[in-house]
């Protein structure tokens, strides 16, 4: 009975309009729960339906068992015994973009013993968890309006006191999903105040949102004025396929998540610095040096090139010690 209410990828695939592997990639990071009967992957309809509206957050999958659900969640207290387990098995890294998942990947196979855990939340999420000892890096992608840089302004102001490394992962192309043939003309930020728009937000402290927060401020436009600025996905996949099955007219994202959605334009709007945060206390241990090394490696930087829409020329390099 279960297997005849249960989904395949493929099913799901076609619910969501999108590629069969990034149903794969969903399950993967955890952001699509999914389980197994007999040798085939089933997914519930229900989760599907809260995915296509809500979106998943604050979970990842151990890679080891691509179906099993763990949660770590912010609130979870430093002393109790599920972190501590984490911290025993091996290395919290939090952030959303595929770069991360090659990044673990490449660590457990230089580590025999060591797990990586990914934990798929947005900069702010991340920086916090950072903060309170609950992860081990984080990729964020913050922009400051003011300065017109990414990324130092945040992390010396939410991680106070505490001495921390920035390193550069990648460039990447921030812009707005519009279905194929752009029918809206939807060129520029003061388009998302059209009356005629509907728009599909991310959810708070994500990078994306604190972009077109800032150029709301920079342009004075009222959030109030934008129609579906309180509406909220949790990740690029998801306004994505919002716009394809047209609940919505527009969204913001990364251009990669674009061309994982078929029905899907791209307008690019703005390069932004996708980078990682390590603690300064963490860096000389044998771990970390691996991920500078595996940073800077040419088959790490080859495999991102092989996904294409990545600037690589400053992969690996520190940009700051704060």
């Amino acid at each position: 009975m279960q297997e005849e209410n249960s989904l395949t990828p493929e099913e799901v695939a076609g619910i969501l309009k999108i590629a069969k592997n990034t149903v794969y990639e969903l399950i993967k990071r955890g952001e699509l729960p999914a389980y197994r009967i007999g040798r085939k992957l089933r997914v519930d309809p229900k989760d599907v339906e809260i995915f296509r509206k809500q979106g998943k957050n604050f979970e990842f999958i151990q890679k080891d068992n691509p179906v099993q659900r763990i949660e770590l969640r912010p609130q979870v207290p430093a002393s109790s015994p599920k972190e501590a387990d984490f911290h025993s098995q091996g290395l919290i890294i939090c952030g959303q973009d595929l770069i991360l998942d090659i990044l673990a990947r490449h660590l457990e196979s230089n580590f025999n013993t060591l797990q990586t855990f990914r934990y798929h939340v947005g900069s702010f999420t991340g920086l916090s968890a950072l903060y309170q000892g609950k992860a081990d890096m984080v990729g964020i992608h913050l922009w400051d309006g003011d300065t017109g840089e990414y990324n130092i302004s945040y992390v010396r102001h939410l991680l106070p006191s505490i001495p921390t490394v920035i390193v550069h992962l990648a460039i990447r192309m921030q812009g707005f999903y519009v279905l194929r043939g752009n029918p809206k003309n939807i060129q520029e930020w003061k388009d998302l105040a059209r009356p005629d728009i509907r728009f599909i937000n991310r959810e708070k402290g994500c990078g994306t949102r604190v972009l077109l927060d800032e150029q709301l401020r920079r342009f004075k436009l009222s959030s109030q004025a934008i129609n579906g600025y309180e509406r909220e996905e949790h990740s690029h996949l998801a306004v994505a396929s919002a716009v394809v099955r047209g609940e919505a007219d527009v969204a913001l994202g990364n251009e990669k998540a674009s061309l994982q959605v078929r029905g899907v334009d791209f307008i690019s709007l703005q390069k932004e610095r996708y980078e990682l945060v390590i603690k300064k206390e963490s860096i000389e241990k044998p771990q970390f040096k691996a991920v500078m090394k595996i940073l800077q490696s040419t088959e790490f930087k080859a495999e991102l090139q092989g996904l294409g829409d990545y600037d690589l020329a400053e992969t690996g390099r520190i940009i700051a010690e704060l």
